[in-house]
């Protein structure tokens, strides 16, 4: 048999445009119909963001004028020049102690977020990975704890903090939310799909205890669903109002709690109200512009199986 000699090709320098402009376009990769969403998609987005953005604004238009800009019926829809003055107000009131309730926000803030974290993330991994007695039916008791609301709980634990003499104080908004039901359940349907089990039996091969093999191989597999958790229990804890309302007095407040007290006077100036609270949210869009990378990681993990 003779062999048959392959066909020359020609060099890209001899290819003419018109055939060089069918190779790019045969070489650009096809996008398969429906896999990228439409004008719809993308118009109904931004319905849902400026509704979500609207209230930011509308508090900036406020915060920044005066103490008549809300009832002004021709208000202008552009900031005014008065916000530095205002938040000079709230600064500066000593009924408010904005920086004792801005510290105490902070500090609260970040040992529940860190405490839920760790906590949860170790109570997940025992529910997802370990193997004992009744695990099943404890992991759904915890989760039904989610559906007893909050207030039911709100006078014996005043009572028991009465009791203890920690009214006023931190740590009676920090001890009761060191770990949630929630974090527990998001981290046990995380590392039951976050870890294989062979690389659980070889750190025990290897001589590695429960704990070890937690520290070692859990936590590193937990890290965006544990940076989630961690920014939606910052941001939770960062916002309640309700029970600090309740346990804390006015020398020693959150961040909410103090901006209530400019209500408090016969005649509210709305201006002031809105400027503190646009003070208030401004740590929280640091954290989400500096964390939101994780953030989406953490959600995406979460989302996709396997």
């Amino acid at each position: 048999m003779t062999a048959v000699s392959p066909i020359p090709l020609a060099p890209r320098d001899e290819l003419t445009p018109e055939e060089a402009k069918a190779a790019r376009r045969r070489r650009r990769p096809r996008h398969i119909k429906g896999s990228r969403p439409g004008w719809i998609v993308y118009g109904v987005l931004g319905v849902f963001l400026l509704g979500s953005v609207f209230p930011y604004y509308w508090s900036l238009l406020i915060g920044s004028g005066d103490a008549y800009t809300i009832r002004d019926p021709n208000m202008s829809w552009l900031p005014g020049g008065n916000f530095i003055t205002n938040a000079l107000a709230v600064v500066n009131d000593p009924a408010v102690n904005f920086w004792v309730a801005l510290w105490n926000s902070i500090w609260s803030s970040a040992v529940i977020a860190l405490s839920v974290v760790f906590f949860s993330t170790l109570a997940g991994w025992a529910f997802a990975k370990l193997r004992f007695g009744g695990s099943k039916w404890l992991l759904v008791f915890v989760i039904a704890t989610m559906a007893v609301p909050t207030q039911l709980g709100v006078v014996p634990l005043y009572i028991l903090f009465a009791d203890l003499g920690w009214t006023g104080q931190i740590g009676a908004i920090i001890v009761p939310a060191l770990v949630t039901a929630f974090g527990v359940f998001w981290m046990t349907q995380y590392l039951q799909q976050a870890v294989p089990d062979e690389l659980i039996e070889a750190a025990r091969v290897d001589g590695a205890n429960s704990f070890r093999t937690f520290l070692t191989v859990g936590l590193p597999a937990a890290r965006p669903a544990a940076a989630m958790l961690g920014l939606f229990t910052f941001v939770t804890a960062w916002n309640n109002f309700f029970w600090p309302f309740i346990v804390l007095d006015r020398q020693n407040p959150t961040l909410p709690v103090a901006l209530s007290l400019l209500q408090s006077n016969y005649f509210i100036d709305y201006s002031v109200v809105l400027a503190g609270v646009i003070l208030a949210t401004i740590p929280l869009l640091l954290l989400f512009v500096f964390a939101g990378k994780q953030l989406v990681s953490g959600i995406m993990a979460g989302a996709v199986k396997g």
